[in-house]
């Protein structure tokens, strides 16, 4: 409702006047902006005190990593955050600052490691592979030092890492082959260690190997400790025929080294900081270097040499005692013909020496065998590859064949070898064959085969043939009646056994009684005796009787004396 200001009194114009008063004192308004900024300054002394330093690294590439996402790790705990990533100035390299807590302070040393970690797939394996939903990250491993904040990336994961009990050690190799970063380090087929990496030497020619050897196989590596290559397969054709050798399937297909420590009387150290192991080709070639006395000899030979390399054994009662050093051919216009020079070299220590002087050197050793027979010749080492090996053997009786040559080697003598000889033996009766009458020979062996022939079909023959097939079916007909009475003869003749022994016993009776008769005290005996002195008598008798009647034929009428006689 309107209402009327003429008819209406206002009631403002009656109302009394405010008193207005003064506060004394601060208001209580400015209590919400001291207590915002008591709550922002203790935010701010919170979280500088909290924060913790800001370091930078270096990479190559900034694969994986994505400023405000990706996280610094050690073991798998995060400790940081990547805050930028940019360029250098050159453009070469990219530069992560990042920042970390305030606890990982002590992990900032002068050798502590950074790398990223994300997903790989290797013939070794695969590996980070939780990065495929969780993202890339960057890995820390804490080193030793003064504190850093400036550190240089690793482009790769370090294989070892350096919580890991063992002990590192440098080799050096004439060339890196097959092994690289992370190849395996083996003892007796044991997995012992791991390569770190590899550098090329100050000379440019030299490789160093950084390599790792696993606690408790660490303990093994002594000064004396050697080392050698068993990357891939190891295949070698010579005189010893074909060889393969591979440690594992794992050397086959990236690389690998082994390694032994052998017993020795000498002192050796198991400090083995500051040394450098040589890394050998192969295990052959270490006992090959273990011998470092060696002698020269050459060789001469006129036959062909086909098949005989350069490090081909030098072999004596089937032991190796050296190696082949040079093969040449050498042309002589004088008489238009050719030899073979074979430089070889001798291990004189493979050979034990008994029962002679210490001063006697090897050549005047040598000179005595030669002397009593030694001879060189060529032999087969393979009937496969068809590799030849020189062979030192005693052949006492053949000749010292020398050429006597102005060269700087003592030269030992040699002989054919036996294929050679065998060859000049086939060659010798060729040369007969030829010499041998073919033709006549061929003429009369025709004529021979044509006798043969009528021999063979003369029509005499064939009945004779025919008689004995007659002949062997009635013998047969006789065998087959015989052995009908097998039986019926075994009986009798086994009656006729029993009747022969019983006379050979009453043989044996009656030889019995005759020795007792032929006895010479036996009354037999002594009778017989007298009887043959009494027949003695009488023969004696007859014959003075015959004697007189031869002279006087009439004794028998008229006696002895005859009448006219008185």
């Amino acid at each position: 409702m309107i209402k009327d200001p003429h008819t209406e009194p206002d009631a403002d114009a009656t109302a009394p006047a405010p008193k207005i008063k003064k506060k004394s004192g601060p208001s209580i308004v400015w209590l919400i902006p001291l207590i915002t900024a008591i709550v922002g300054g203790w935010l701010i002394f919170k979280t500088i005190s909290e924060k913790g330093p800001e370091i930078t690294i270096t990479f190559k590439t900034a694969e994986g990593i994505e400023a405000g996402k990706t996280k610094i790790k050690y073991k798998e705990i995060e400790i940081g955050v990547v805050d930028s990533v940019h360029f250098s100035k050159d453009f070469s390299h990219v530069i992560v600052k990042a920042g970390m807590e305030k606890e990982s302070a002590p992990f900032l040393r002068r050798d502590t490691r950074f790398w990223v970690v994300r997903p790989q797939l290797t013939l070794r394996g695969a590996s980070g592979l939780g990065t495929l939903l969780s993202g890339a990250h960057i890995e820390i491993e804490p080193g030793q030092g003064a504190y850093h904040n400036r550190f240089v990336g690793l482009d790769v994961p370090p294989v070892v890492k350096a919580e890991v009990a063992g002990k590192k050690i440098l080799l050096m190799a004439k060339k890196l082959g097959s092994i690289g970063t992370g190849s395996p380090i083996y003892y007796q087929g044991i997995l012992a260690g791991e390569i770190l990496g590899w550098e090329l030497g100050n000379d440019r020619k030299s490789i160093f190997l950084h390599a790792f050897i696993k606690a408790p196989y660490d303990e093994l590596v002594r000064s004396n400790t050697r080392f050698w290559n068993v990357s891939g397969m190891n295949v070698s054709i010579g005189a010893d025929g074909i060889i393969v050798r591979t440690e594992s399937v794992q050397s086959l297909l990236y690389g690998g080294i082994a390694f032994e420590t052998p017993e020795t009387l000498e002192r050796v150290k198991a400090d083995v900081e500051g040394l450098v192991f040589t890394l050998y080709d192969s295990l052959e070639s270490i006992h090959e270097e273990a011998f470092s006395k060696k002698i020269t000899f050459i060789l001469f030979f006129d036959g062909s040499v086909r098949g005989l390399n350069v490090g081909a054994p030098v072999e004596f009662k089937g032991i190796k005692i050296g190696s082949v050093k040079d093969v040449r051919l050498e042309f002589d216009k004088r008489d238009i013909s050719f030899r073979i020079p074979v430089l070889i070299e001798i291990e004189p220590e493979r050979v034990i020496a008994r029962g002679q002087d210490e001063d006697t050197s090897p050549y005047e050793t040598l000179k005595n065998l030669v002397d009593r027979g030694l001879r060189a010749r060529l032999q087969t080492g393979s009937l496969l590859t068809g590799q030849l090996f020189v062979e030192l053997d005693m052949h006492p009786g053949t000749p010292i064949r020398l050429v006597n040559e102005d060269v700087p080697f003592p030269e030992l003598p040699t002989i054919p070898a036996e294929l050679e000889q065998m060859t000049t033996s086939v060659k010798s009766i060729l040369a007969k064959l030829e010499k041998v009458d073919m033709e006549k020979i061929g003429a009369e062996l025709l004529g021979s085969l044509q006798g043969a022939n009528q021999l063979i079909n003369n029509p005499e023959l064939r009945e004779s043939a025919n008689d004995l097939k007659e002949s062997l079916i009635a013998f047969k007909s006789i065998l087959r009646k015989l052995d009908q009475r097998v039986e019926p003869i075994t009986v009798n003749l086994e009656k006729a056994i029993g009747a022969g022994h019983q006379a050979l016993e009453e043989t044996r009776v009656t030889l019995g009684l005759i020795d007792e008769v032929l006895k010479p005290d036996s009354p037999i005996q002594y009778n017989f005796g007298q009887l043959t002195e009494e027949l003695a008598e009488t023969a004696r008798s007859i014959r003075t009787l015959v004697d007189m009647l031869e002279r006087n034929p009439n004794a028998i009428i008229f006696g002895k004396d005859s009448p006219g006689e008185k």
